[in-house]
């Protein structure tokens, strides 16, 4: 796999997973905005959950905004791992593309080990808060310091997939990309606007549709 693994130090003013603040921090992060919305999070409600102090949460972060996005960031990087483990001493590309697509579009098992405790938490903030931290007006500055860079990285990898197995077909890129983004979206709607989809919580159809439109793709 081509995809270069790390969250963008722009994002951070002192690695929080180089501290067990640090990652008692992100942690009681995504509970916290997973809880309350983004909108309602702030740092005192965090240093309150963790017993510290806002100023201590000030040494790792500029604002809440960069926080977000780094949470966002260490999501995309265990994706970027569990696409290396799904495709590994796999030959045929269309098996590895089939396993890149359940790593993109599927929910992590709570029963598995996770890279960190309950990494289903971490995909509900995807799910729930990514559009906030991608649709802003700093969007275009925080591509140019390489914010997205993880996220690019693995789109470009998997839709090689989709150049290979049909070199003929125009869109790879917005194809993956919209797998990943209707995924999320999907999920949301499940829960929120349920007449927008066939999928339910208690029948998630996301990563069924992924694999089928995957499938007519290549037909």
């Amino acid at each position: 796999m081509s995809i270069t693994i790390q969250v963008n130090a722009n994002l951070y003013l002192k690695d929080p997973r180089s501290s067990d603040i640090g990652i008692k921090m992100l942690l009681e992060g995504i509970d916290l905005i997973n809880a309350l919305g983004f909108e309602a999070f702030t740092f005192k409600k965090l240093a309150q959950n963790i017993h510290s102090t806002e100023a201590t949460i000030y040494r790792y972060f500029e604002n809440k905004h960069n926080f977000l996005l780094y949470l966002i960031n260490w999501y995309w990087e265990i994706i970027a791992y569990r696409l290396i483990l799904a495709t590994a001493n796999i030959e045929d590309t269309r098996h590895k593309l089939s396993n890149c697509i359940t790593v993109l579009t599927g929910l992590p098992d709570p029963a598995q080990l996770g890279f960190i405790p309950d990494e289903l938490s971490l995909k509900q903030l995807v799910i729930q808060e990514s559009g906030k931290a991608l649709h802003t007006k700093s969007v275009d500055d925080e591509n140019q310091v390489g914010i997205y860079l993880l996220y690019k990285s693995i789109v470009s990898t998997v839709s090689a997939y989709v150049k290979q197995l049909n070199p003929s077909f125009p869109y790879p890129e917005m194809l993956i990309s919209n797998l990943i983004e209707n995924a999320n979206q999907q999920r949301f709607f499940s829960v929120h606007l349920p007449r927008l989809t066939n999928s339910t919580p208690e029948k998630d159809t996301v990563e069924a549709f992924s694999q089928l439109i995957i499938q007519k793709v290549l037909e």
